[in-house]
């Protein structure tokens, strides 16, 4: 299972890197393979403010959905317009280009209360 010690984590299963103010989130390399085969991913919050823990958008695999959870506060800026046409890209390269949202980070602060590599890899089992 890859998991790189340069994200962080948040216990559902989100990932986030931060690049100044702007954090790039996507799903972890475990959340993809649990949920198999991508199919689709809604995102409706684009130009939205929201709260850590609030639903970004969902995602749909060839036999479930899951919601997708923002792991800190901000503002949705911009969409992964690839995935649009090739949602599968979220199981190829889930840390690179099967990012599925930017973030305008409220406070930048907050993604050091999320979860390190090492502690994701316990949760995870």
């Amino acid at each position: 299972m890859n998991i790189p010690a340069e994200l962080r984590y948040s216990k559902d299963h989100e990932w986030i890197r931060l690049e100044g103010e702007t954090a790039y989130v996507g799903i972890t390399d475990f959340a993809q393979h649990e949920l198999g085969d991508i199919v689709f991913v809604d995102i409706d919050t684009v130009d939205e403010t929201l709260e850590a823990d609030e639903t970004f958008g969902t995602i749909e695999a060839v036999k479930t959905s899951s919601e997708l959870l923002l792991p800190v506060a901000g503002t949705v800026i911009e969409f992964n317009e690839a995935l649009a046409d090739a949602p599968e890209t979220v199981n190829n390269d889930p840390y690179g280009e099967g990012w599925i949202i930017k973030v305008q980070v409220a406070n930048p602060a907050d993604i050091e209360g999320l979860l390190t590599a090492e502690a994701y890899k316990e949760l995870i089992g």
